[in-house]
């Protein structure tokens, strides 16, 4: 069995179609929050899979630094993960929460700071929001689960 990673396959384009898919993933999330298509937080995020699974269509997981540490935060990551997996729901890995933050941004409801270690992209009306750009990470992470990766990891360029 090989066990070569997506950039190894991918050989000189790698850099390339890395920032080409974390481009379409800014453009997902900046088109999906004004119409009220994200969720924001891992309680809030577990709730609405719990709910209504067939309505996700993209999961990010986002951590820093300071988080690689957090074993509750990892258990967490390790139960979205499996169920967005038996859900046939795409995951995405995120290592910038400060773009994600530029993107999204900072706080909540309430004026408190957002979670966003997870973010979902919801679809509330399946036949209406066709976007090339949701496309694209899709099939980014088809692709990725293609080589085992069931988990891609992309970076979030600084703007």
């Amino acid at each position: 069995m090989c066990n070569m990673t997506f950039e190894e396959f991918s050989g000189d384009h790698s850099a390339e179609r890395m920032d080409s898919v974390a481009s379409a993933l800014e453009e997902v999330l900046s088109s999906a929050a004004p119409q009220g298509c994200v969720t924001v937080g891992v309680y809030e995020a577990a709730k609405w899979l719990n709910v209504n699974p067939d309505n996700v269509v993209l999961c990010v997981l986002a951590t820093d630094e300071d988080d690689v540490e957090s074993v509750a935060l990892q258990i967490h990551f390790t139960l979205i993960q499996a169920f967005c997996c038996e859900n046939d729901i795409n995951i995405l890995r995120v290592n910038n929460m400060r773009r994600l933050a530029d993107i999204l941004g900072d706080f909540g409801p309430g004026g408190e700071p957002a979670d966003l270690h997870c973010v979902l992209v919801t679809n509330p009306h399946p036949a209406t929001w066709k976007d090339p750009a949701l496309s694209k990470v899709n099939r980014f992470c088809r692709e990725s689960r293609g080589l085992d990766q069931w988990v891609p990891i992309i970076n979030l360029p600084e703007r």
